[in-house]
């Protein structure tokens, strides 16, 4: 018994059941080409089929008047008639002649009985010029033709010619037609099995690769041949396998690095720990060293928290956004940041100017990029220096006062881990930029750094929005997809 398929969610997955989900897709070519083919070569001959039947019911019909009118113009049949002279005397042995006045039907024909009708005794009363129609007399049908005769009044002469020979014409025909229709549809069969087999080759060899590259995790792009639809898909596929490369390369990139970082702080603390370890079997260090070794191991706890809450925050952000994203005012974030800021540097004087730009996204991963911008800038500032906080039309820029950055490393401060000679002896695990970087990305905005005008740092942010009046209405407007990068 097989186990149901489930969505990554947990719930289970509907699996289709018609019968064309159960087949191949070259048997539902050649099912469908044979069934398409069968139909056309079916209406082809049931159009054939009538069209011949009809057209020989009007040839015999129109034969039969000619004849009923040219035979009624001679005193022949008259004579025949009174002397009982059958129609095969005459030379007419495929018609039956009768003689119909108002009263009876003459006929020295031999056959089986065949009861005439009110069309026959309208055209010998003179109500109608002829008729035609067919009577069936002991299981063989008759064409039956009446026309009036010219020399008697009230009597008309009718022929009836039997419809055996245009049945089995037709008979043999239906016969002939069921026989090619059925040769066809083997045809098309074998048709649909040739287009099946050589149209899918294409879509055989994709699968074949994609199969390999799941067998061996190998992701190498696939061959693109031509511009067709399978080549589109396979230049799609190639462009998933990049992505996925892509993310996997990062995915290690990023364990790589944060392995590396990790190390180091994990060494310090385990050699303090020793340290601290063998002090209390040699009989303690004194206080003051005590004290400074355990401020110092304080710290290393400090940065390995901050580096832990850095790489889940980074990798937070690199996951797909799925949340509902919401409008806000870019300004109030920014006073939020600086807000917090203020908190953590204390000595640093914050210049906050900014001006209502409403953005559409995550407000709290923002919040996180400002954080980190103004976290930056106060501590590469002076202590008592000044940050210079501007929004405005959406660009948010960051002066600080500090040395500034030197330009071979301005290329670099967005990467994950990359310090500069400079900060490496400062705290920070190297990711708080990179954090900025993703978000901004994320959102559709962009981010540089450069040189102040102070001879500091500047670091400009631009994020896609719309400017609203501060005295405006705000609108609360609420979407689930995360504005694209303007071209």
């Amino acid at each position: 018994m097989s186990t149901p398929a489930v969505s990554p969610t947990g719930a289970p997955v509907r699996t289709p059941s018609g019968w064309h989900y159960r087949r191949s897709l070259a048997s539902r070519v050649i099912v469908l080409t044979t069934m398409a083919v069968g139909f056309a070569v079916a209406l082809l001959a049931l159009g054939a089929f009538l069209t011949v039947r009809l057209q020989m019911q009007a040839s015999l019909d129109e034969s039969l008047l000619n004849r009923a009118r040219q035979a009624a113009k001679t005193d022949v049949l008259a004579y025949a008639a009174n002397n009982r002279i059958p129609s095969w005397a005459l030379g007419a042995a495929d018609i039956r002649i009768f003689y119909i006045t108002t009263e009876a039907v003459i006929t020295v024909d031999e056959g089986p009985d065949m009861t005439l009708g009110q069309p026959e005794f309208e055209v010998a009363d003179g109500h109608r010029d002829d008729s035609v129609r067919t009577i069936d007399a002991e299981g063989t049908r008759y064409r039956v033709a009446a026309v009036p005769d010219p020399n008697v009044e009230g009597q008309a002469l009718v022929l009836a010619q039997s419809l055996s020979p245009q049945e089995s014409v037709l008979k043999r025909l239906g016969a002939v037609m069921l026989l090619f229709g059925l040769a066809g549809v083997v045809g098309a069969g074998a048709a649909g099995w040739a287009v099946a087999r050589n149209g899918l080759r294409p879509v055989r060899r994709l699968t074949k690769a994609v199969e390999q590259l799941a067998r061996t995790e190998e992701l190498a792009p696939l061959p693109v041949e031509g511009d067709d639809e399978v080549a589109r898909l396979a230049t799609a596929f190639n462009g998933m396998l990049a992505a996925v490369a892509a993310s996997r390369d990062r995915q290690r990139r990023l364990v790589a690095d944060a392995g590396h970082e990790l190390r180091t702080p994990l060494t310090s603390l385990r050699t303090n720990l020793d340290l601290l370890t063998q002090a209390d079997e040699t009989g303690g260090l004194p206080p003051e060293a005590k004290a400074e070794l355990l401020a110092d191991v304080r710290a290393q706890l400090e940065e390995l928290s901050t580096l832990v809450g850095d790489l889940v925050e980074l990798a937070r952000e690199e996951a797909p956004a799925a949340n509902v994203v919401e409008t806000f005012d870019l300004a109030e974030v920014v006073d939020r940041a600086v807000s917090r800021v203020r908190l953590r540097a204390p000595r640093s004087v914050f210049d906050v100017a900014t001006l209502p730009w409403w953005v559409t996204g995550e407000s709290g991963a923002v919040e996180r990029a400002v954080t980190n911008l103004l976290d930056n800038a106060a501590k590469w500032g002076p202590a008592e220096g000044t940050v210079t906080v501007r929004l405005a039309n959406g660009v948010l820029t960051v002066d600080d006062q500090g040395p500034g950055i030197d330009p071979a490393d301005l290329p670099h401060v967005f990467e994950r881990f990359y310090r500069s000679p400079e900060s490496r002896s400062m705290p920070g695990s190297g990711l708080g930029l990179a954090i900025v970087h993703q978000v901004v990305d994320r959102h559709g905005g962009s981010v540089v750094a450069g040189a102040a005008p102070s001879g500091g740092t500047r670091m400009s942010m631009w994020m896609p929005g719309f400017p609203v009046d501060a005295g405006g209405p705000r609108p609360q407007v609420r979407q689930p997809l995360v504005p694209q990068r303007p071209s």
